[in-house]
Parts: structure tokens; C-alpha cells; sequence
């Protein structure tokens, strides 16, 4: 199956990757302007919207009719690419800092001449396979840089651009994916006889193991919520074709079937850890933005009639799903030994060990890695298994999400303090703990030959993590820990040349196949250092807890120790 050709245009002027031309805008309209609510943290930037309680939704917004035209110019008054108002500041002052976004914006890629992502790496010294497309996990942390840096114009381009490409039929052999379906990634392809540029996406067909990506669209809808944040610019969320994408996305998410529990089943591969690393079923990772992206439409749908339809079930998902995580998911001291005491083969709804697990099938290493004071979300819960493994992106997005409650929180930071070696190292960050090995590999992974122990998505340390980490230690009030970090990253980072990931049980080696200049480790870096100058970024990335969703979780009185 070939990628999918989506959109190309004649072109004058042939440059390698950049030519005249403009994708589609909108015009800046303001909309309108939810109250703010005092925070802990002042994390209001220009005007922005208000994480309201579900019970205080409004029943219905002002709306305007938004027009779009294909070619219509950018707005006056706003600045991006190079011309930014902080390219030349203090703050790229710092011969690193400056370093990393010289690299960064070589990284661009341009459509028509106009900037619409970056690509994952630019290292020439190996074979590009895919490392040379726009993916839309990837650029996550280059948006934010660029956002963080006054360059909203690249975000917004971005935005549309893959909404488009949402549009287009998805086919894997003969079988369609769901219209919602967003692409890992695209790339743009000059043909230099014709003089035109194509974009080419993949929604799977290509990747290995043929799996299409959830994580894109719940990326797409945080990152639109972001940008709205950043700007106040609510007239690009209010776009049909962007309330008409968001729906799309969700309806694929909130249909009913044969499901008994609200996380999302998923297929090994559908998110960061995109082979097979046994994280098929219910995923943290996947659980973690779903919830995300599901309280970001809650901001984003307007309340029209089929906004308001979505609203209700996103609500309805939402205290179902948080329960369910918090319950399930969890794991510390005290829930860690009642698991050890389980009973098993219990019937009825009375049942305390609901997922039948049998306490014979704790990992020993559990016992050990779990500290006094600390806990976190355990990587799966499904029939019968437990996924034990710590996974440090789930557990972040849960943290600025507010998935997690205060106290799960900060208990997260704890554990992340008690097992610095362990999660940190020598290069921050941990993908996930412990790595699988030995016999376990081989099942799992079926013997991967890129997966072995400690490398990798099997333990391997990756830099792009420390935006994740930063923020959710802004949040919780322990930015001494993120400033630990970052200062790890930075005595090898930019001297190793901004590897994608590294090896090792304490992160000490590069990285056995890791591309060199990898996009997401710079904008990562960069973002992390921008968010501990000037924490109101934090805004853009995080929510705050909805105290409507906060059920009194009860444990079944049935089963006596």
C-alpha cells in the first residue's frame, strides 16, 4: 500500500523544499473570553480560556460565522519564522540555548514556502527512512518552543494542514480506517519535473506493523487548546472545519461496543512506543491523553447543537474514566500489598480482585522499586494482567492533566525522587522501568533486535521527556527537581549532538541506532528551559483539577484480611 498523495500546487519557483505559496488561514477574530479563576501558579498568558467544572459549563456561547479562503493572507500584526520578537533576547544568549534553536529552525519544513512543521531528525549521516517526515507526536514540544516563543504563525499552519489531511481516505490493503483517524505524519515531495510539491502522509499503511497512531488526534486536540492558550486566539478552534475535526476524532473514541471498561483498547504500536513492547490493551500512555484531549475539547466544542451532544458524553466518559484510572490503575505501598493479598476466582459485583489477577504474578522487582512514600500508574490493567512497568510519559500527561488527584500527584514526585537512579540516571528520561529481557524479550518483543534491554523503547533514556517532567514539576511546586534534570541533560546533550535517545541502565551511552540532531530532544530541552524562566507557560499544558470529578472511591466491605 502506497502513502496517500494529498495536496499539491504549481509552483514558480523551485527550491528544495521551499517555493511561493501560502496554505489556507483564518482571521484573528475574539470570539469570546471565558472568566479566569485564581490558580496556585499565575499561569495566564495574553487572554485565554477558563478549565471550568463541568456543572458550570454555559449551555450555549456566542458564535460567528468564520470565513476562510485558501490564499487569504496572515493577519497583520503578527510575527513567526525567524523574525521572532525573542529570536535575538537574552535568553538564546546561552551558548546551548542558542545552539538548540539554530538547529531547530534548520529543521523546518516548507510547504509552499511557508513553514509547516519540522522534521523528526536531521541527521545525514544515516538513511532518513521516516526521520525526514513531519510527525504529529513530534512536533508537539516544537510547537510549544515556538509558542513559548512568540511564533504562533507555524503552529497555526501545522493545525490546519493536518486537518486537512485528516480529511483524505485512509486505507490499509483493502479495509478504510475511521474518517477521524489522524496521520502520524506527512512529509512534502517536490517533483521537479512537474514543478509541484505533494504532501504524502501515513496513517499506518507505511509504519512498521501496520498500526495506525491514537495518540495523533489526542495530540492534535491538546496542542489546538494549547495554541488557543498561548494566543487568545479562540477564531481557529471555532473554524467548522476544526469543530468538525475534534467531533470526528472523539466519535471514534466515545462509540459504544462490546467495551466493559472506559479506557481505550488499543494494538501494540499506537503511540510513542510505536513497536511491539507488550503495551497492547489498555495503555497508561493512550488512557492518560484520551483523558487530556477529551477535557481539552470540553474548551474547544462550541455549544451548538452537536457540540453540546459531545459535551454531554465527554462528561459522562470523563467521571467514568477518571474513577477507573484512579482505582484500577494506581499503585502504592498500600494498594501494592492488598494486590499480594488478593483472593482470586471472586464472582459478583461484590468482587474486590475485579480483574482476576493473580498475586502469584507480581514481578519481584515491585517490591523493591516501590518506595515508603510514592506511587504511579501502572503501565495496563486488563483481565488477568497487570502491567507493573513504570511508563513516564503516562504518568506525566496524567500529572497536567489532573487524571491524577493533588495527592497521586505529588506522590509521582516522590517516586520519581526515591528512584532517581533508577528513572533518571545519567540522562534524563526513563521512557520505562525496568527493561524486559532474557526470555520475557523474546516473547514480547519477539526478539526485536532494536528492543533489547536497557536501549530504546525497552528502558532507553530519552531527552525529549524533560519538557514532560518539567512541566508536571512546575505544577506540583517541585521545579528543583526539573532543574536537576535539566542540568544532567545539559553537560552531554549538546556535545553528544542531540541524540534521540540513549542506552544503558543509568542512560551513560548514546544510543545504538539513535539519530543524531533529533528534533524532539532540542525542542524538549528548549521548551524545559523555557517553562523554569517563565512558569506562566505552564498554562498552555496543564489543567486543573475539576473538583465535580472527584467520586469517593470505595473499596468492596465483602472481603475481610
Amino acid at each position: 500500500m502506497y502513502p496517500t498523495a494529498v495536496d499539491g500546487a504549481q509552483n514558480g519557483n523551485v527550491k528544495t523544499l521551499e517555493t511561493v505559496g501560502t496554505i489556507f488561514e483564518i482571521e484573528d477574530y475574539d470570539i469570546f473570553r471565558f472568566l479566569y479563576r485564581p490558580r496556585p501558579i499565575n499561569i495566564e498568558r495574553k487572554r485565554s480560556f477558563d478549565e471550568r467544572s463541568f456543572s458550570e459549563l454555559p449551555i450555549t456561547l456566542s458564535s460567528r460565522l468564520i470565513d476562510h479562503l485558501e490564499n487569504h493572507l496572515s493577519p497583520p500584526g503578527r510575527r513567526s519564522g525567524f523574525n521572532s520578537p525573542r529570536s535575538n533576547s537574552h535568553f538564546e544568549s546561552h551558548p546551548m540555548i542558542a545552539d538548540a534553536w539554530d538547529a531547530l529552525r534548520r529543521s523546518l519544513v516548507y510547504f509552499r514556502g511557508q513553514p509547516v512543521g519540522t522534521i523528526a531528525a536531521l541527521d545525514h549521516s544515516v538513511e532518513e527512512l521516516n526521520y525526514d517526515q513531519v510527525f504529529v507526536r513530534d512536533f508537539v514540544p516544537s510547537a510549544l518552543a515556538f509558542l513559548m516563543n512568540g511564533e504562533d504563525e507555524i503552529v497555526k499552519k501545522f493545525l490546519l494542514k493536518t486537518l486537512r489531511l485528516q480529511s483524505w481516505e485512509k486505507k490499509v490493503d483493502l479495509f478504510q480506517l475511521g474518517e477521524g483517524v489522524m496521520p502520524a505524519s506527512f512529509k512534502v515531495h517536490h517533483d521537479p519535473v512537474r514543478n509541484t510539491e505533494t504532501l504524502i502522509a501515513d496513517f499506518g499503511e507505511s509504519a512498521i506493523g501496520r498500526v495506525a497512531p491514537v495518540d495523533s488526534g489526542f495530540w492534535w486536540i491538546i496542542l489546538l487548546r494549547a495554541y488557543t492558550k498561548s494566543t487568545g486566539d479562540s477564531s481557529l478552534a471555532e473554524m467548522p472545519e476544526c469543530q468538525r475535526g475534534i467531533r470526528l476524532i472523539l466519535s471514534l473514541c466515545l462509540s459504544e461496543g462490546f467495551d466493559t471498561f472506559p479506557t481505550l483498547l488499543c494494538a501494540d504500536g499506537c503511540c510513542m512506543i510505536d513497536r511491539r513492547m507488550g503495551v497492547y490493551g489498555y495503555p497508561v500512555e493512550i488512557q492518560a491523553l484520551f483523558f487530556m484531549a477529551l477535557r481539552c475539547a470540553l474548551v474547544l466544542l462550541k455549544q451548538d447543537a452537536e457540540g453540546k451532544e459531545f459535551v454531554e458524553r465527554i462528561i459522562k466518559r470523563l467521571h467514568a474514566l477518571s474513577y477507573h484510572m484512579r482505582s484500577y490503575f494506581w499503585l502504592d505501598m498500600k494498594q501494592l500489598n492488598d494486590i499480594y493479598r488478593y483472593k482470586t476466582e471472586e464472582y459478583s459485583h461484590t468482587a474486590v480482585n475485579k480483574f482476576n489477577v493473580i498475586p502469584d504474578s507480581l514481578p519481584d522487582w515491585v517490591f523493591d522499586f516501590m518506595p515508603s512514600r510514592g506511587g504511579y500508574f501502572i503501565g495496563n490493567v486488563s483481565p488477568a494482567r497487570m502491567d507493573f512497568r513504570w511508563f513516564c510519559l503516562g504518568n506525566c500527561v496524567a500529572v497536567l492533566s489532573s487524571l491524577a488527584t493533588p495527592e497521586q500527584a505529588s506522590a509521582i514526585m516522590d517516586l520519581i525522587e526515591s528512584r532517581w537512579e533508577e528513572l533518571v540516571g545519567e540522562m534524563p528520561l526513563k521512557i520505562c522501568y525496568p527493561a524486559i529481557e532474557s526470555h520475557e524479550w523474546r516473547i514480547v518483543t519477539g526478539c526485536d533486535p532494536k528492543n533489547t534491554r536497557w536501549s530504546y523503547h525497552n528502558g532507553g533514556s530519552w531527552p525529549v521527556l524533560l519538557w514532560l517532567l518539567t512541566a508536571a514539576c512546575i505544577k506540583t511546586g517541585r521545579p528543583q527537581i526539573a532543574r536537576r534534570a535539566i542540568e544532567l541533560a545539559e553537560s552531554r546533550l549538546s556535545k553528544d549532538h542531540w541524540p534521540e535517545y540513549y542506552d544503558g541502565k543509568h542512560g551513560r551511552y548514546i544510543g545504538k541506532q539513535a539519530r543524531k540532531f533529533q528534533t524532539w530532544s532540542i525542542a524538549g530541552y528548549l521548551v524545559a528551559k523555557m517553562m523554569l524562566e517563565d512558569p506562566s507557560h505552564l498554562g498552555m499544558i496543564s489543567l486543573e483539577e475539576d473538583k465535580q470529578m472527584k467520586p469517593l472511591v470505595k473499596r468492596s466491605t465483602s472481603w475481610t484480611c
